[in-house]
């Protein structure tokens, strides 16, 4: 994932940084508890396409 690009996205639910997960390939949005896939290099920054972590998987 380029940084650059990693800097400038946001959660598009509450706007909030995202971190990203070389292993999963996710990037992560901690507070929302969701993981937006990465496609082909492409972040898929749709809240229908993010998987919901669950609350007893640490962040």
């Amino acid at each position: 994932m380029d940084k650059k690009l990693l800097d400038i996205l946001a959660c598009p639910v509450c706007k909030g940084p995202l971190v990203y997960d070389q292993e999963a390939g996710e990037l992560i949005c901690k507070p929302d508890r969701l993981a937006y896939p990465i496609r082909n290099d492409i972040p898929v920054m749709l809240e229908e396409e993010a998987r919901q972590i669950p609350a007893d998987q640490e962040l």
